[in-house]
């Protein structure tokens, strides 16, 4: 199998998700902007090489974290615990994405002292329907900034700026983006001095922005007349709520957000996902609704799973602090049954690559702790069907080319 020799390599072929680690890497070559599809993507701004940024960039390589828990399930791959945890603090659990145990996490590291800071995404202030990279220094910058962000997010483009502080910081993202800082731990030294904690949230995927303007147009609103834009929380799973800044409201229960999948505009990239399920992280949340269908509003509840060593001993901490509460252990089988459409994937994965190879595509290389060749059930419809998209163009995204000005002006 071919894999990715560019940037432009990643982008054509579908294999990017917009993490940003190639502005952070090389800014004077790559800026991320949104192309016309509603993708944030890296525009070309100058000369170089990607040759560092291809040893880490998630559209060319998938690596899990370097460690081998004491379980090993064939689907959600090493772990410490599975359990039911939700956020200590009431506004934290209320106003986060389920329970709020990445929040909790990432605030009890602050208020510890063991982070100086957190990176992360939040809504952007002066776009709210967008996203974009932030640094939180406070458990309340943490919980102000806390939701779901279901379109595209460029956390890594801050990572230099992060490790440039030369202070104890983690991280919350995708497990994409988990996975590239976990392979450019291996070349840059500063991410295994100062990352204190890597944690993801289990993904079902990631959408571009025309899920969002859909919505914008069937209330006949422009994106510059919203003052808010929130995808989830306040109470769990919580209505989608937008505000104008003429103060009108609209609000989507979950349900009718999401009910219709055909609509979710997920990006090739993660229909192709070597690790929706935070396995490069130390610790991934994730929802546990029964059959991933929410029965109503309730409390909120993530369902955890430590991965590393470092996650483990972070959970307890918090647990011991009162900054996370915690309920039932969760076997394997029960995350089955609560993530079925990541169980799926799994084993559709190894077809839909042979998929994309047939059909002469790059594809990303992957370690073999990830399991996809042990998963393969060799489904040949799923092969056919990737082969037959990659042929048709589906998966191929052009690269934009910018000056830099231009770029910062897309944004």
């Amino acid at each position: 199998m071919k894999h990715p020799q560019s940037v432009k390599d990643v982008v054509n072929a579908g294999l990017c998700i917009g993490c940003g680690l190639c502005e952070a890497l090389a800014p004077r070559r790559w800026k991320m902007a949104y192309t016309d599809a509603g993708r944030l993507r890296p525009a070309l701004v100058g000369p170089g090489s990607d040759a560092e940024i291809l040893k880490a960039c998630p559209g060319a390589v998938a690596v899990p974290n370097r460690e081998t828990a004491k379980n090993l399930d064939p689907i959600w791959g090493h772990y410490h615990r599975m359990e039911e945890a939700w956020a200590g603090d009431p506004e934290s659990r209320y106003r986060a994405a389920t329970g709020g145990v990445l929040t909790a996490l990432a605030s009890h590291l602050l208020h510890t002292d063991k982070a100086k800071f957190i990176l992360h995404c939040a809504a952007d202030p002066d776009a709210p329907m967008r996203t974009k990279w932030c640094i939180s220094e406070t458990p309340s910058q943490l919980v102000s900034r806390a939701g779901s962000r279901y379109g595209p997010s460029d956390t890594l483009a801050g990572l230099e700026i992060a490790l440039a502080r030369n202070e104890p910081f983690a991280i919350i993202a995708k497990p994409c983006d988990a996975g590239a800082v976990r392979a450019r731990a291996k070349i840059d030294q500063r991410l295994n001095q100062n990352l204190v904690a890597l944690l993801a949230l289990v993904c079902g995927g990631a959408s571009d922005l025309g899920k969002s303007t859909a919505v914008l147009d069937e209330y006949e609103l422009a994106e510059d007349e919203l003052t808010l834009f929130r995808y989830r929380g306040y109470g769990n799973p919580g209505p989608t709520r937008i505000e104008t800044r003429d103060g009108r409201s609209f609000e989507k229960n979950y349900p009718e957000m999401w009910a219709d999948e055909s609509g979710w505009r997920i990006q090739s990239r993660c229909k192709v996902c070597p690790d929706a399920l935070g396995e490069a992280a130390d610790i991934a949340a994730a929802d546990i609704w029964p059959g991933a269908v929410p029965e109503g509003e309730d409390d909120g509840f993530n369902g955890v799973i430590t991965r590393t060593s470092a996650g483990e001993a972070l959970y307890q901490s918090a647990c011991r602090a009162g900054d996370l509460l915690t309920g039932a252990a969760i076997t394997p089988r029960e995350f089955d049954a609560y993530q079925p459409h990541q169980v799926n994937k799994k084993h559709a994965l190894a077809a839909r690559l042979r998929g994309m190879n047939s059909a002469g595509s790059v594809i990303y290389a992957h370690d073999q702790a990830l399991r996809i060749a042990e998963l393969d059930r060799r489904n040949r419809n799923e092969e056919i069907g990737t082969c037959d998209r990659v042929r048709m163009g589906r998966f191929f995204e052009e690269v934009q080319t910018f000056s830099e000005g231009e770029t910062e002006n897309e944004q």
